[in-house]
């Protein structure tokens, strides 16, 4: 486990992936409940991050509360709550094209985000279940003509029950393999989300604590910007990867289980 496990008590908010940490695909992971639980009881604040931006918040609570989490108080952001954000600040009124889901189209339409489709200022890419090559093509000539590239986020895969499936980041190489334009990507682990993180909690970093399954992204972002980080091995990475990584967490545990009596 490497560091001192006694820090885990005096950190004040717990940053949860979901996808592969809190559950993988319709099940839950054995044991996230009861983590929850101890965190309400030890009066731990938590939040619920994911870089998975095919859906929007209010699915995401009500697929956690079909799994039996009591959602009082829980809140859930998303990669694309962050790109919203980012979009507000520094492209309002912009034409914007999205390659995205519904719910991710739905997301951009409430925060009023014009969403175009003849030309535009700037593309989004997110985790595109529906990703047509009508889509792709838009994109890179829209890019080719100018506009800003921007993806919700890096992610190469999507852990499921039974494997991968490609995220935001391959798809993303689609396009710069084209265009020879990398996009800026958002989410975990830059630091868009952890300013959009502490706007909505308050806390500092010294207070946060990220618990992910993903090097990369969950334990990068901690790595990146002096956080407490958790790397639980119920998702994509293994111990090899850990091994063969530059990027290492403060603790590993099997699962959000095992954390439980280190709070």
């Amino acid at each position: 486990m490497g560091k001192d496990t006694a820090v885990l008590k005096k950190k004040k908010l717990f940053v949860l992936d979901m996808d592969g940490t809190f559950y993988l695909g319709s099940n839950i992971i054995d044991g996230s409940l009861r983590f929850i639980g101890k965190l309400r009881e030890y009066k731990k604040d938590f939040l619920f991050y994911t870089n998975n931006s095919s859906r929007d918040s209010e699915f995401y609570l009500k697929k956690l509360g079909g799994m039996g989490l009591d959602l009082e108080g829980v809140r859930v952001v998303t990669s694309g709550d962050i790109t919203v954000d980012y979009l507000q600040k520094h492209f309002r009124k912009k034409q914007v094209y999205l390659v995205g889901t519904e719910f991710l189209e739905r997301n951009f339409r409430r925060a009023g985000i014009e969403l175009a489709q003849h030309r535009a200022d700037v593309v989004v890419m997110g985790f595109d279940t529906t990703l047509t090559y009508e889509k792709i093509s838009k994109a890179c000539k829209f890019i080719r003509e100018g506009a800003v590239f921007l993806a919700t986020n890096p992610d190469l895969n999507c852990p499921i029950e039974h494997g991968f499936i490609p995220d935001c980041g391959s798809m993303c190489r689609m396009i710069t393999a084209s265009t020879g334009v990398e996009p800026k990507y958002l989410g975990k682990p830059y630091k868009e989300t952890i300013e959009g993180i502490k706007n909505i909690t308050g806390c500092d970093n010294d207070d946060m604590v990220f618990i992910g399954d993903r090097l990369y992204t969950d334990i990068a972002i901690g790595a990146q910007n002096g956080i407490t980080s958790i790397l639980v091995l119920t998702g994509e990475a293994t111990l090899k990867d850990l091994e063969e990584s530059p990027v290492q967490p403060d603790f590993v545990f099997d699962s959000l289980a095992h954390i439980i009596e280190y709070l």
